[in-house]
């Protein structure tokens, strides 16, 4: 049988120019990928527009975690890199021990559907996420974030089966090297707290988990109730700053009552609401 680091040498880094993966160190796999501390780190997506803005490039997102909020975490989004060949890595990495920096999971976007009827598209975006996996695991992130929405048309029950399928298969790759994979709800099937529950029970695999986002409440979305089911399931927190201060506190309050213990990614955009959400945090969860 082909191992995983046969497959990535031969295949993705000859085809995508990624890295010469010879040099990943594979660790054992561990009885739990979940934190057991309460931390803060950034979205890099909360910065996207300083970022287009040519302002800083991801090589420095540990130094501006650091100097900038003196936060501890930092949570990447894919299509930001440039060119990940093994010395970009290398280098992200370093800098990220240089500001003493833990980088916790990168976001994918743009890879694939993971809910879809096609059998072949299914496979193929398994394998546009493989890359991703490795790459998360050389830099010693924990996990990375997929989108899960499904076309309009479909049948709960025909969803669930589909994207049962997509995660089977990916979790078949990503608990070798050690790394959860996350749903956020970003659209679509994945907007459905009682449907994620369904599909977390189905796939029933402790790699597996949400990763709640904490988006305004509207007329089709209740962020609360959708943070409560989900949070059994939860392998991180896609944390923003709330309408009011109340509801960010019951919100907080909520998480740490259920026993979640982990990161909260601030995804708030902007600096000020950045520290707005850190100065928050630690008021109402770190201080406990």
């Amino acid at each position: 049988m082909m191992t995983r680091r046969n497959f990535l040498t031969n295949s993705l880094a000859a085809s995508a120019g990624l890295v010469s993966l010879s040099s990943f160190k594979i660790p054992s796999t561990t009885p739990t990928p979940r934190t057991v501390k309460d931390d803060i780190s950034i979205a890099q997506w909360a910065l996207v527009s300083e970022i287009q803005d040519g302002q800083w490039k991801t090589l420095d997102f540990p130094k501006i975690a650091r100097e900038v909020f003196d936060i501890n975490g930092i949570e990447f989004v894919n299509t930001l890199f440039d060119v990940p060949t093994y010395g970009y890595l290398r280098r992200l990495k370093k800098n990220a021990e240089d500001y003493n920096v833990t980088m916790v999971l990168i976001m994918i976007d743009d890879e694939g559907e993971t809910c879809t009827p096609d059998k072949e598209e299914r496979k193929q975006t398994v394998i546009n996420h493989q890359k991703w996996i490795d790459i998360a695991q050389f830099l010693g992130c924990t996990a990375i974030r997929t989108n899960c929405r499904g076309p309009q048309d479909a049948s709960k029950e025909e969803a669930l089966k589909w994207a049962a399928d997509t995660y089977q298969q990916m979790l078949e790759y990503a608990v070798p090297a050690n790394i959860s994979i996350l749903i956020e709800n970003h659209g679509g099937f994945s907007n459905d707290a009682d449907w994620m529950v369904a599909l977390m029970q189905e796939v029933n695999n402790l790699y597996f988990g949400t990763y709640p986002d904490w988006r305004s409440p509207g007329p089709n979305f209740n962020n609360y109730e959708y943070l409560e089911k989900t949070l059994p399931w939860a392998g991180g927190m896609s944390y923003r700053n709330q309408p009011d201060e109340e509801q960010t506190r019951r919100m907080i309050q909520l998480c740490h009552d259920s026993g979640y213990r982990g990161w909260y990614g601030i995804e708030s955009s902007g600096r000020e609401a950045i520290m707005q959400g850190k100065e928050l945090l630690e008021k109402y969860l770190l201080n406990k």
